[in-house]
């Protein structure tokens, strides 16, 4: 169930976090908890304007884990692409593990999601079940799938190639990140190869997003034009920046793993 009600000044939401779209067996080894209801109930601020510089999911310094899950998806599911783990579980440090970087099991389904010790089943990645439920494919300019916490609207995916033309050509999205070459700084050391979310590096014009994985576009729901966040198939996959202020949910992901996280892989 959810229910979105839009006015000039915020977006009222109500879910309870159970999507339609079929997700893994839960609890499972990598994960310990079991799918609940959940009561989400909150308002999200729209019609702001953008922020002086773009604001990091994470915690003001830059460090910690993300103090707010990025969005929400139109079945009330929740966007939260942080995790909660880091090297040697220095929390204070800058090396936060990626949940889709291979090097920590939190037990994602084929949706690249799972659940949070709260029972709330969220989104690391790109939500597959409802990708396919809405139709987003190569041939038309993706549908709404969600709000960013800062009342932006999120697409996935597909685009218009000129994003001030609806009648132009249909696009895939890449982002202007990149990894980051050589070897990184000991602790933890190892070569960049996307363990940790400082494994990228924003390039600026390197794909079609900004840092915040966004750009102005028009889209069936905004013909006149909008700033929209894009999920897309390369890191960041969820955007890590705000465009404007966010409405700030909770303190941080918590999530629950299997062992403590392997120390990165070495270059021979």
């Amino acid at each position: 169930m959810s229910k979105f009600k839009e006015s000039n000044k915020e977006i009222k939401v109500e879910a309870n976090g159970i999507p339609k779209h079929k997700v893994g067996q839960f609890p499972s080894r990598h994960n310990p908890n079991s799918v609940e209801e959940q009561a989400h109930d909150f308002s999200i601020p729209t019609n702001q304007k953008p922020a002086r510089q773009p604001i990091s999911l994470h915690n003001e310094s830059g460090r910690g884990p993300p103090n707010t899950p990025f969005g929400i998806a139109v079945n009330g599911v929740l966007f939260d692409p942080g995790t909660a783990e880091f090297y040697m579980g220095d929390r204070d440090a800058d090396w936060n593990y990626e949940a889709l970087g291979g090097s920590i099991l939190l037990g994602l389904d084929a949706n690249h999601g799972h659940v949070q010790p709260s029972g709330s089943y969220h989104y690391h990645g790109l939500p597959t079940g409802l990708l396919k439920k809405l139709g987003v494919n190569p041939k038309e300019h993706s549908p709404l799938i969600g709000y960013a916490m800062d009342g932006f609207p999120v697409y996935a995916l597909y685009g218009y190639k000129d994003p001030k033309d609806m009648t132009s050509k249909i696009k895939k999205m890449f982002s202007s990140f990149r990894l980051k070459q050589g070897e990184r700084p000991n602790p933890p050391g190892g070569k960049y190869d996307g363990a940790f979310s400082k494994d990228y590096e924003y390039v600026k014009g390197l794909g079609d997003l900004d840092i915040c994985n966004g750009r102005f576009t028009v889209t069936d729901e905004f013909p006149k034009g909008t700033y929209a966040y894009f999920l897309t198939e390369d890191w960041p996959v969820i955007p890590r920046y705000f465009k404007a202020e966010p409405l700030r949910l909770r303190g941080g992901p918590r999530h629950h793993r299997g062992g403590p996280p392997p120390p990165p892989r070495r270059s021979p």
